[in-house]
């Protein structure tokens, strides 16, 4: 496996959900309704923590100078 594009995998992957997140969210502000919101708000917090780690394993790499 290529760990060279780990973090930026992992990063790419944390904006699809916290956009993903955002979309459920607003659309569950839209409705009314509470269970769309908070699996929007589920989304962007799952799609942050993806997004650091993401810089943490690029930050990793460079370091590691690979």
């Amino acid at each position: 496996m290529n760990h060279a594009n780990d973090g930026m995998s992992d990063k790419v992957k944390g904006a699809v959900n916290k956009a993903k997140g955002e979309a459920k969210d607003q659309w569950g502000n839209a409705t009314d309704n509470p269970k769309l919101q908070a699996e929007g708000k589920w989304d962007k917090a799952k799609g942050e923590v993806q997004h650091r780690i993401g810089e943490w394993k690029e930050a990793r790499e460079e370091r590691s100078g690979r």
